[in-house]
């Protein structure tokens, strides 16, 4: 992980969903030139968290959606997420 931005979705995502397993990834070279990435980087954040548990896929992006709030608006273009529990590694 290599941009400011990167470094601060993991904090974020750390305090909000208290992660056993977090990984951040700045995939924002692989889309220079694009039109978006004027508007932010691309990210992919693979998380494992108790809190995903009972929850459907789209209620799991919702909470790290929410968690990351502003960040959103401001620095991220895309974001791929996958979101899983413990019993899911």
């Amino acid at each position: 992980m290599s941009s400011a931005t990167a470094r601060h979705i993991e904090e974020v995502l750390r305090q909000a969903l208290e992660p056993s397993q977090l990984a951040v990834r700045d995939d924002s070279a692989q889309h220079a030139g694009h039109a978006g990435a004027r508007e932010g980087g691309h990210y992919t954040v693979t998380l494992v968290s108790d809190r995903f548990r009972g929850l459907t896929r789209i209620a799991r992006h919702r909470l790290v959606y929410d968690a990351l709030g502003p960040l959103g608006g401001a620095g991220i273009h895309a974001l791929a997420i996958e979101a899983r529990t413990p019993e899911e590694c």
